[in-house]
């Protein structure tokens, strides 16, 4: 079943944001179903009403199927959703539309928080707050990468239990000339065998 895009959005979404437009995402999904399964652990059903979503757990018929590994759900409702998808973390079957458009009312089911402590603390220190929360987050992301390449350099210089990432590009530089050259040969026996 192909499933055309609504004329409904096209009109609504130019001047609207939160609920409303998550409401007008839940109309255009209305008898929709999306399954969302990490194999072998669990399967939801998310089925939309129109007014509502309910989740079931279990077997059903689905528009589209979304399975994956749980770091790899956890990535796709993250900004990079196309790397998830491209790298293989998660696969979609059936209705991709549909499955797009799950994803966006997810997305659009997060709650703001800077906004929600906005209407208690005032906009300016509600900003500040958030500010130094995503800073802290950013810190800790780098502080993370660091500490990886650190011990990956730690392993591959000082134990010498990893192979340096210039040895490894040299080493399969080496193999695939070597491959190469294989080839060659081979090509010119064959001519020098039926000559």
């Amino acid at each position: 079943m192909i499933v055309r895009q609504s004329s409904k959005l096209a009109d609504v979404c130019y001047d609207i944001r939160g609920p409303v437009l998550a409401e007008a995402h839940r109309l255009e999904l209305e008898g929709r179903r999306i399954a969302i399964e990490v194999p072998n652990v669990a399967r939801l059903l998310v089925e939309s009403t129109g007014m509502a979503l309910r989740v079931t757990s279990g077997a059903g018929v689905a528009d589209a199927e979304i399975a994956g590994g749980p770091l790899g759900l956890l990535a796709l409702a993250g900004d990079s959703a196309q790397e998830v998808l491209q790298r293989r973390g998660v696969e979609i079957r059936g209705d991709a539309l549909v499955a797009s458009r799950f994803r966006e009312l997810g997305s659009l089911l997060r709650p703001d928080v800077e906004e929600a402590l906005s209407k208690v603390i005032g906009d300016i220190p509600a900003h500040q707050v958030g500010r130094i929360a995503r800073l802290a987050v950013s810190w800790t992301g780098r502080a993370v990468q660091t500490a990886i390449a650190n011990v990956a350099e730690y392993l591959a210089h000082e134990k010498q239990d990893l192979v340096s990432h210039n040895e490894g590009d040299a080493f399969l530089t080496g193999v695939e000339q070597l491959r190469e050259d294989v080839d060659r040969l081979e090509a010119r026996l064959d001519l020098l065998k039926h000559a």
